[in-house]
């Protein structure tokens, strides 16, 4: 195996804005997502969801962010998954996002509620129907005896569903991280890397410049 110590990669970009008191946090996040999707990032709205377990050890997992608001980080899934129990005890979410392409990530913390049941609806019915048939067919985080089993599952739901939409699961929907804490950093040469916390207070947003 190749010695990490060796694995180095200097990296370039732009600072983050010298007046960091000025910066809409939302705004830059939007400006952020949309610099990605133009620079051709493979996953650009791809984040690290971190939750804690019940012996308060943090779990994370990738997955897609569906919507960014001042009313916060929206992600779907199912609620019974690991993900789903874990955020009913503990709702709390970390969500990171790392671009490569312009060496850039976010983190973004915040207490984390339900998606009302309308826009949870809204949003799986304009999934691709493969995808909705997984949702009925996985009994998503619990385990299954064989790949052979999962397929056979979608085709007794596909089978079920034959000829007519495919309504949206009773334990599937949506999850809104409500923000309370971001930090922005952006990569640059000689591990001199600028970040910048925005915190969330009575007032509006309290930023600051942390040392990399």
């Amino acid at each position: 195996m190749t010695n990490l110590h060796d694995v180095r990669r200097d990296y370039s970009g732009q600072p983050l804005p010298e007046d960091a008191a000025a910066i809409d946090p939302w705004g830059l996040l939007a400006q952020w997502v949309d610099d990605a999707l133009a620079a051709g990032e493979p996953e650009p709205t791809a984040v690290t969801l971190a939750t804690v377990d019940e012996e308060g050890r943090p779990q994370a997992r990738i997955v897609l962010l569906k919507e960014i608001s001042p009313e916060g980080l929206v992600v779907f899934t199912s609620y019974d998954s690991a993900k789903g129990q874990e955020l009913a005890a503990r709702p709390v979410a970390s969500a990171s996002f790392w671009w490569p392409v312009q060496i850039r990530q976010v983190r973004a913390v915040g207490v984390v509620t339900k998606l009302s049941r309308e826009p949870s609806e809204a949003y799986f019915a304009k999934r691709p129907r493969a995808s909705q048939l997984e949702a009925w067919a996985s009994e998503q985080s619990a385990p299954v005896a064989s790949r052979a089993d999962l397929v056979a599952a979608v085709a007794a739901v596909e089978e079920r569903f034959e000829g007519q939409d495919v309504p949206c699961p009773p334990n599937w929907g949506g999850y809104v991280i409500d923000v309370d804490s971001f930090e922005f950093w952006q990569g640059l040469p000689s591990r001199l890397h600028d970040r910048i916390c925005c915190t969330r207070t009575a007032d509006g947003w309290r930023n600051e410049r942390l040392q990399p």
